[in-house]
Protein backbone atom coordinates (compact mmCIF):
# COMPACT_ATOMS: atom_id res chain seq x y z
CA UNK A 1 0.00 0.00 0.00
CA UNK A 2 1.23 3.12 -0.78
CA UNK A 3 2.27 5.58 1.82
CA UNK A 4 1.95 9.29 1.75
CA UNK A 5 4.82 11.86 2.86
CA UNK A 6 3.14 15.27 2.17
CA UNK A 7 3.56 17.88 -0.87
CA UNK A 8 6.29 17.56 -3.18
CA UNK A 9 7.85 20.82 -3.20
CA UNK A 10 8.51 21.92 -6.46
CA UNK A 11 12.31 22.45 -7.48
CA UNK A 12 13.36 26.01 -7.73
CA UNK A 13 15.25 25.54 -10.76
CA UNK A 14 12.06 24.79 -12.59
CA UNK A 15 10.15 27.88 -11.35
CA UNK A 16 13.21 29.78 -14.26
CA UNK A 17 13.46 29.29 -17.88
CA UNK A 18 16.99 27.50 -17.95
CA UNK A 19 16.18 25.75 -14.64
CA UNK A 20 19.18 28.17 -13.22
CA UNK A 21 18.97 30.13 -10.17
CA UNK A 22 20.97 33.33 -10.27
CA UNK A 23 22.97 34.35 -6.90
CA UNK A 24 21.15 37.31 -5.28
CA UNK A 25 23.00 41.00 -6.44
CA UNK A 26 25.74 42.08 -4.17
CA UNK A 27 25.47 45.30 -2.08
CA UNK A 28 26.85 48.28 -3.52
CA UNK A 29 30.09 48.93 -1.61
CA UNK A 30 30.40 52.02 1.25
CA UNK A 31 31.95 54.92 -0.42
CA UNK A 32 33.95 57.44 1.63
CA UNK A 33 32.07 60.79 0.11
CA UNK A 34 35.14 62.95 2.17
CA UNK A 35 38.28 62.09 2.95
CA UNK A 36 39.12 62.65 7.00
CA UNK A 37 42.61 62.40 8.90
CA UNK A 38 42.45 61.08 12.30
CA UNK A 39 44.65 63.05 14.90
CA UNK A 40 47.23 61.31 15.97
CA UNK A 41 48.89 63.94 18.24
CA UNK A 42 48.67 67.43 19.00
CA UNK A 43 52.01 69.57 19.19
CA UNK A 44 52.79 72.62 20.98
CA UNK A 45 53.00 75.72 18.84
CA UNK A 46 55.66 78.38 19.67
CA UNK A 47 54.60 81.51 18.83
CA UNK A 48 57.82 82.74 20.20
CA UNK A 49 58.91 82.63 16.73
CA UNK A 50 56.37 84.69 15.04
CA UNK A 51 58.16 87.29 12.54
CA UNK A 52 55.69 90.18 11.78
CA UNK A 53 57.47 90.62 7.93
CA UNK A 54 57.42 86.89 7.58
CA UNK A 55 54.27 85.22 9.12
CA UNK A 56 51.27 87.73 9.80
CA UNK A 57 48.37 87.09 7.38
CA UNK A 58 45.93 89.89 8.16
CA UNK A 59 42.89 88.66 6.08
CA UNK A 60 42.72 85.82 8.13
CA UNK A 61 38.91 85.19 8.76
CA UNK A 62 39.39 84.38 12.33
CA UNK A 63 41.59 87.44 13.01
CA UNK A 64 39.30 89.72 11.36
CA UNK A 65 36.53 88.34 13.64
CA UNK A 66 38.75 88.75 16.59
CA UNK A 67 39.96 91.99 16.08
CA UNK A 68 36.11 93.14 15.82
CA UNK A 69 35.29 91.48 18.95
CA UNK A 70 38.27 93.27 20.44
CA UNK A 71 37.19 96.59 19.92
CA UNK A 72 33.56 95.77 20.71
CA UNK A 73 34.91 94.55 23.99
CA UNK A 74 37.83 97.62 24.30
CA UNK A 75 34.33 99.92 24.28
CA UNK A 76 32.45 98.33 26.83
CA UNK A 77 35.38 98.31 28.93
CA UNK A 78 36.95 101.39 28.59
CA UNK A 79 40.74 100.23 26.76
CA UNK A 80 42.61 102.87 25.83
CA UNK A 81 43.92 103.00 22.83
CA UNK A 82 47.52 101.63 23.84
CA UNK A 83 45.82 98.66 25.15
CA UNK A 84 43.36 97.87 22.08
CA UNK A 85 46.66 98.14 19.99
CA UNK A 86 48.68 95.71 22.48
CA UNK A 87 45.36 93.52 22.14
CA UNK A 88 45.37 93.64 18.05
CA UNK A 89 49.21 93.15 18.11
CA UNK A 90 48.65 89.62 20.23
CA UNK A 91 45.43 88.44 17.84
CA UNK A 92 47.77 89.19 14.69
CA UNK A 93 50.83 86.72 16.21
CA UNK A 94 48.41 83.60 17.46
CA UNK A 95 45.61 84.10 14.19
CA UNK A 96 47.63 84.67 11.53
CA UNK A 97 48.31 81.03 10.43
CA UNK A 98 45.09 80.16 12.65
CA UNK A 99 42.70 77.42 10.76
CA UNK A 100 39.13 76.43 11.45
CA UNK A 101 38.77 73.55 14.32
CA UNK A 102 42.46 74.36 16.07
CA UNK A 103 42.42 75.99 19.48
CA UNK A 104 44.49 78.41 21.31
CA UNK A 105 45.68 77.17 24.85
CA UNK A 106 47.08 79.29 27.39
CA UNK A 107 50.66 77.39 27.68
CA UNK A 108 51.07 78.10 24.10
CA UNK A 109 49.94 81.53 24.67
CA UNK A 110 51.87 83.14 27.67
CA UNK A 111 55.22 82.91 26.60
CA UNK A 112 54.93 84.19 23.20
CA UNK A 113 52.88 87.29 24.78
CA UNK A 114 55.25 87.98 27.97
CA UNK A 115 58.43 87.90 26.51
CA UNK A 116 56.81 91.36 23.64
CA UNK A 117 54.98 92.42 26.89
CA UNK A 118 51.39 92.15 25.54
CA UNK A 119 48.68 91.21 27.54
CA UNK A 120 47.91 88.27 27.93
CA UNK A 121 44.66 88.35 30.44
CA UNK A 122 42.71 90.57 28.07
CA UNK A 123 43.75 88.49 24.75
CA UNK A 124 43.17 85.24 26.34
CA UNK A 125 39.22 87.04 27.03
CA UNK A 126 38.85 88.16 23.44
CA UNK A 127 39.87 84.65 22.29
CA UNK A 128 37.70 83.16 24.68
CA UNK A 129 34.28 85.08 23.42
CA UNK A 130 35.22 83.11 20.01
CA UNK A 131 35.31 80.03 21.52
CA UNK A 132 38.90 79.61 20.05
CA UNK A 133 40.61 79.70 23.85
CA UNK A 134 41.30 76.45 25.91
CA UNK A 135 42.91 77.23 29.41
CA UNK A 136 45.04 74.39 30.32
CA UNK A 137 46.63 75.36 33.43
CA UNK A 138 45.89 73.19 36.69
CA UNK A 139 44.15 75.29 38.73
CA UNK A 140 45.47 77.03 41.92
CA UNK A 141 43.59 75.41 44.13
CA UNK A 142 44.91 71.89 42.74
CA UNK A 143 48.67 72.62 43.04
CA UNK A 144 47.93 74.15 47.07
CA UNK A 145 46.38 70.77 47.86
CA UNK A 146 49.13 69.00 46.21
CA UNK A 147 51.53 70.97 48.78
CA UNK A 148 49.95 70.83 52.07
CA UNK A 149 48.62 67.19 51.58
CA UNK A 150 52.16 66.23 50.59
CA UNK A 151 54.02 63.39 53.10
CA UNK A 152 50.12 62.22 54.09
CA UNK A 153 49.92 58.18 54.53
CA UNK A 154 47.46 57.35 50.82
CA UNK A 155 44.50 56.57 53.45
CA UNK A 156 44.52 60.23 55.11
CA UNK A 157 45.41 61.48 51.72
CA UNK A 158 42.11 60.41 50.36
CA UNK A 159 40.19 61.03 52.86
CA UNK A 160 41.52 64.85 53.76
CA UNK A 161 40.98 65.37 50.27
CA UNK A 162 37.72 64.95 49.94
CA UNK A 163 37.05 66.71 52.56
CA UNK A 164 38.81 69.76 51.93
CA UNK A 165 36.97 69.40 47.87
CA UNK A 166 33.60 69.35 50.05
CA UNK A 167 34.42 72.31 51.46
CA UNK A 168 35.18 74.69 48.32
CA UNK A 169 32.54 73.54 46.41
CA UNK A 170 30.06 72.66 48.73
CA UNK A 171 28.04 68.82 48.64
CA UNK A 172 24.38 66.90 48.55
CA UNK A 173 23.67 68.51 51.95
CA UNK A 174 26.08 71.28 52.89
CA UNK A 175 27.25 74.58 51.58
CA UNK A 176 30.57 75.23 50.30
CA UNK A 177 32.70 77.59 52.19
CA UNK A 178 34.68 80.50 51.53
CA UNK A 179 38.32 79.56 50.33
CA UNK A 180 39.58 81.45 53.40
CA UNK A 181 37.66 79.08 55.97
CA UNK A 182 39.13 76.13 54.06
CA UNK A 183 43.02 77.34 54.00
CA UNK A 184 42.48 78.16 57.61
CA UNK A 185 41.13 74.63 58.58
CA UNK A 186 43.95 72.55 56.25
CA UNK A 187 46.34 75.15 57.61
CA UNK A 188 45.32 74.35 61.20
CA UNK A 189 45.44 70.65 61.83
CA UNK A 190 48.16 70.05 58.37
CA UNK A 191 50.99 69.40 61.45
CA UNK A 192 48.32 66.60 63.57
CA UNK A 193 47.93 64.65 59.92
CA UNK A 194 51.81 64.60 59.34
CA UNK A 195 52.39 63.25 62.82
CA UNK A 196 49.49 60.60 62.49
CA UNK A 197 51.04 59.60 58.92
CA UNK A 198 53.59 58.41 61.09
CA UNK A 199 51.94 56.03 62.79
CA UNK A 200 48.58 55.79 60.87
CA UNK A 201 47.42 54.26 57.07
CA UNK A 202 43.62 55.63 57.38
CA UNK A 203 41.96 58.17 59.78
CA UNK A 204 39.80 55.51 61.11
CA UNK A 205 42.72 53.87 63.35
CA UNK A 206 42.94 57.17 65.28
CA UNK A 207 41.68 57.30 68.82
CA UNK A 208 39.76 59.98 70.91
CA UNK A 209 43.30 60.11 73.18
CA UNK A 210 45.15 61.38 69.85
CA UNK A 211 42.54 64.07 69.08
CA UNK A 212 42.78 64.83 73.26
CA UNK A 213 47.04 65.01 72.30
CA UNK A 214 46.39 66.93 69.16
CA UNK A 215 44.03 69.72 71.65
CA UNK A 216 46.31 69.68 74.45
CA UNK A 217 49.51 70.91 72.47
CA UNK A 218 48.21 74.33 71.86
CA UNK A 219 46.88 76.86 73.72
CA UNK A 220 44.42 79.71 73.72
CA UNK A 221 42.63 80.42 70.28
CA UNK A 222 44.62 78.10 68.95
CA UNK A 223 43.00 75.35 70.76
CA UNK A 224 39.32 76.16 69.82
CA UNK A 225 40.77 76.51 65.92
CA UNK A 226 42.01 73.24 66.22
CA UNK A 227 39.33 71.24 67.29
CA UNK A 228 36.78 72.90 65.12
CA UNK A 229 38.92 71.93 62.23
CA UNK A 230 38.83 68.51 63.43
CA UNK A 231 35.50 67.88 64.04
CA UNK A 232 34.61 69.04 60.47
CA UNK A 233 36.94 66.56 58.72
CA UNK A 234 35.96 63.83 61.11
CA UNK A 235 32.28 64.63 60.74
CA UNK A 236 32.80 64.37 56.99
CA UNK A 237 34.71 61.57 57.25
CA UNK A 238 31.91 59.47 59.09
CA UNK A 239 28.98 60.60 57.01
CA UNK A 240 30.28 59.42 53.53
CA UNK A 241 31.16 56.15 55.30
CA UNK A 242 35.21 56.42 55.82
CA UNK A 243 35.54 55.91 59.51
CA UNK A 244 32.86 53.90 61.53
CA UNK A 245 32.91 56.17 64.60
CA UNK A 246 33.93 59.93 65.13
CA UNK A 247 36.39 60.36 68.13
CA UNK A 248 35.81 63.98 68.20
CA UNK A 249 32.54 64.03 69.91
CA UNK A 250 32.65 64.96 73.49
CA UNK A 251 35.61 66.94 73.24
CA UNK A 252 34.98 70.15 74.11
CA UNK A 253 37.38 73.59 74.50
CA UNK A 254 35.80 76.23 76.52
CA UNK A 255 34.78 79.33 73.75
CA UNK A 256 37.80 82.37 74.33
CA UNK A 257 36.23 85.21 75.02
CA UNK A 258 37.79 88.44 73.75
CA UNK A 259 39.11 90.87 75.95
CA UNK A 260 37.76 94.63 76.69
CA UNK A 261 37.91 96.11 73.26
CA UNK A 262 40.15 99.87 73.34
CA UNK A 263 39.41 102.68 71.95
CA UNK A 264 42.14 104.73 70.01
CA UNK A 265 43.75 107.77 71.36
CA UNK A 266 43.33 111.08 68.77
CA UNK A 267 46.87 111.16 68.15
CA UNK A 268 46.47 107.55 66.39
CA UNK A 269 43.09 109.02 64.38
CA UNK A 270 45.31 112.50 63.69
CA UNK A 271 47.87 110.12 62.25
CA UNK A 272 45.79 108.44 60.16
CA UNK A 273 44.06 111.36 59.01
CA UNK A 274 46.95 112.75 57.75
CA UNK A 275 47.94 109.72 55.39
CA UNK A 276 44.87 110.66 53.32
CA UNK A 277 46.74 112.95 50.84
CA UNK A 278 44.45 111.84 47.58
CA UNK A 279 40.76 111.20 46.82
CA UNK A 280 40.53 107.31 47.49
CA UNK A 281 42.30 107.16 50.60
CA UNK A 282 40.27 109.89 52.03
CA UNK A 283 37.01 107.92 51.34
CA UNK A 284 38.48 104.77 52.35
CA UNK A 285 39.45 106.33 55.74
CA UNK A 286 35.94 107.99 56.23
CA UNK A 287 34.20 105.20 54.99
CA UNK A 288 35.72 103.08 57.76
CA UNK A 289 36.17 105.82 60.60
CA UNK A 290 32.09 107.37 60.22
CA UNK A 291 30.68 103.94 58.83
CA UNK A 292 32.57 100.95 60.19
CA UNK A 293 32.92 99.64 57.08
CA UNK A 294 35.77 96.87 56.93
CA UNK A 295 38.27 96.50 54.06
CA UNK A 296 35.90 94.26 51.80
CA UNK A 297 33.08 95.81 52.18
CA UNK A 298 34.89 99.09 50.89
CA UNK A 299 36.69 97.51 48.01
CA UNK A 300 33.29 96.25 47.08
CA UNK A 301 31.07 98.96 47.09
CA UNK A 302 29.18 99.66 43.82
CA UNK A 303 28.29 102.68 42.29
CA UNK A 304 24.55 102.26 42.65
CA UNK A 305 25.64 101.97 46.79
CA UNK A 306 26.07 105.93 46.90
CA UNK A 307 22.81 108.08 46.36
CA UNK A 308 23.74 111.09 46.52
CA UNK A 309 20.19 113.13 45.67
CA UNK A 310 18.88 111.07 49.20
CA UNK A 311 22.11 111.49 50.53
CA UNK A 312 22.09 107.62 51.44
CA UNK A 313 25.25 105.28 51.52
CA UNK A 314 25.16 100.90 51.19
CA UNK A 315 27.42 99.78 53.57
CA UNK A 316 27.47 95.88 53.58
CA UNK A 317 23.89 95.66 52.39
CA UNK A 318 22.82 98.04 55.41
CA UNK A 319 21.63 101.63 54.56
CA UNK A 320 23.22 104.45 56.17
CA UNK A 321 22.87 108.22 56.48
CA UNK A 322 25.09 109.86 54.24
CA UNK A 323 27.34 112.86 56.50
CA UNK A 324 29.19 115.75 55.53
CA UNK A 325 31.96 114.58 55.49
CA UNK A 326 31.61 111.32 53.43
CA UNK A 327 29.54 113.19 51.21
CA UNK A 328 32.42 115.08 50.28
CA UNK A 329 35.27 112.62 50.08
CA UNK A 330 32.74 111.01 47.92
CA UNK A 331 32.23 114.02 45.73
CA UNK A 332 36.11 114.71 45.57
CA UNK A 333 36.80 111.05 44.53
CA UNK A 334 34.19 110.70 41.69
CA UNK A 335 35.24 113.74 40.56
CA UNK A 336 38.81 112.57 40.25
CA UNK A 337 37.88 109.08 38.80
CA UNK A 338 35.51 110.69 36.01
CA UNK A 339 38.81 112.84 34.85
CA UNK A 340 41.41 110.37 35.25
CA UNK A 341 39.37 107.60 33.60
CA UNK A 342 36.86 108.76 31.98
CA UNK A 343 35.40 105.56 29.90
CA UNK A 344 35.66 103.00 32.26
CA UNK A 345 32.80 100.51 32.93
CA UNK A 346 33.75 99.13 36.04
CA UNK A 347 30.70 99.35 38.57
CA UNK A 348 32.58 99.34 41.69
CA UNK A 349 33.39 102.59 43.55
CA UNK A 350 36.72 102.46 44.06
CA UNK A 351 38.93 101.02 40.92
CA UNK A 352 42.50 101.32 40.05
CA UNK A 353 44.58 101.57 37.03
CA UNK A 354 44.32 97.64 36.12
CA UNK A 355 40.85 97.58 37.63
CA UNK A 356 39.50 100.30 35.17
CA UNK A 357 39.53 98.68 32.05
CA UNK A 358 37.80 95.53 33.92
CA UNK A 359 34.98 94.47 35.78
CA UNK A 360 36.53 93.14 39.05
CA UNK A 361 37.13 94.60 42.54
CA UNK A 362 40.65 96.93 43.94
CA UNK A 363 42.83 94.63 45.65
CA UNK A 364 43.24 93.50 49.41
CA UNK A 365 46.54 95.97 49.73
CA UNK A 366 45.72 98.17 47.46
CA UNK A 367 42.56 98.97 49.90
CA UNK A 368 44.66 98.99 53.15
CA UNK A 369 47.91 100.48 51.72
CA UNK A 370 47.54 103.82 53.39
CA UNK A 371 47.40 102.57 56.93
CA UNK A 372 49.01 99.05 56.87
CA UNK A 373 52.00 100.38 59.33
CA UNK A 374 49.69 102.69 61.73
CA UNK A 375 48.30 101.77 64.99
CA UNK A 376 45.15 103.06 63.51
CA UNK A 377 44.48 100.87 61.13
CA UNK A 378 40.87 100.42 59.04
CA UNK A 379 40.29 97.50 61.51
CA UNK A 380 40.98 99.37 64.49
CA UNK A 381 38.84 102.83 62.89
CA UNK A 382 36.42 100.90 62.05
CA UNK A 383 36.49 99.17 65.97
CA UNK A 384 36.86 102.65 67.51
CA UNK A 385 34.07 104.17 65.70
CA UNK A 386 31.57 101.19 66.79
CA UNK A 387 33.08 101.09 70.48
CA UNK A 388 32.25 105.05 70.53
CA UNK A 389 29.03 104.59 69.81
CA UNK A 390 27.88 101.92 72.18
CA UNK A 391 29.91 104.92 74.96
CA UNK A 392 27.93 107.27 73.56
CA UNK A 393 24.74 105.69 73.95
CA UNK A 394 24.93 103.96 76.90
CA UNK A 395 25.73 100.59 75.36
CA UNK A 396 22.67 99.67 74.14
CA UNK A 397 23.62 96.57 71.57
CA UNK A 398 20.31 96.49 70.01
CA UNK A 399 20.95 100.06 69.05
CA UNK A 400 24.64 99.15 67.70
CA UNK A 401 22.90 96.25 65.63
CA UNK A 402 20.50 98.65 64.15
CA UNK A 403 23.00 101.59 63.50
CA UNK A 404 25.58 99.41 61.56
CA UNK A 405 23.81 95.87 60.90
CA UNK A 406 26.21 93.84 62.77
CA UNK A 407 24.68 90.78 64.48
CA UNK A 408 23.56 90.20 68.22
CA UNK A 409 26.73 88.42 69.87
CA UNK A 410 29.11 91.28 67.98
CA UNK A 411 26.92 93.78 69.16
CA UNK A 412 26.58 92.55 72.85
CA UNK A 413 30.47 92.11 73.01
CA UNK A 414 31.09 95.99 71.75
CA UNK A 415 28.27 96.63 74.52
CA UNK A 416 30.10 94.97 76.87
CA UNK A 417 33.25 96.39 76.74
CA UNK A 418 31.89 99.99 76.53
CA UNK A 419 30.62 99.52 79.97
CA UNK A 420 33.87 98.07 81.26
CA UNK A 421 35.40 101.14 79.91
CA UNK A 422 32.32 103.19 81.65
CA UNK A 423 32.84 101.13 85.18
CA UNK A 424 36.81 101.74 84.75
CA UNK A 425 36.42 105.29 84.42
CA UNK A 426 34.02 105.32 86.92
CA UNK A 427 36.37 104.25 89.90
CA UNK A 428 38.81 107.06 88.83
CA UNK A 429 35.77 109.66 89.45
CA UNK A 430 36.63 110.73 86.22
CA UNK A 431 33.66 111.32 83.01
CA UNK A 432 35.99 111.32 79.98
CA UNK A 433 34.85 111.03 76.33
CA UNK A 434 35.15 108.15 73.97
CA UNK A 435 38.63 109.30 72.69
CA UNK A 436 40.06 109.17 76.38
CA UNK A 437 39.42 106.13 76.99
CA UNK A 438 41.68 104.44 74.73
CA UNK A 439 45.00 102.94 76.36
CA UNK A 440 47.78 105.20 77.67
CA UNK A 441 50.97 105.18 75.16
Amino acid sequence: MPTFSGPRTADPRSARPGGVLKPPPLPEPHRLTTATQLTLFTATRDFRRFDRELHADLANPWLVRSRQAARVLGEARGWSRWITSDVNRALVIVLSGFREGESIRYSELFPALRVRGLPVVRTAEVLDRLGLFVDDRAPAVDRWLERKLDGMAPGIHRAVEAWVRTLLDGGPRSEPRSRHTTWAYLGEIQPVLLEWSRRYGHLREVTREDIIAARDAVTGKQRESRIVALRSLFRHTKKSGQIFRNPTIRIRVPRQTGGVLQALVQADIDEAIATATTPDIRLIVALAAVHAARPKMIRTMQLEDVDLGNRRVTVGGHVRPLDDLTHRAVLDWLGYRRSRWPNTANPHLLITQKTAVELGPAGKLWTTRATRNLTATLEQLRVDRQLEEALTHGADPLHLALVFGIDEKTAIRYADSARALLEQAAEHSTVPSAKELGPER
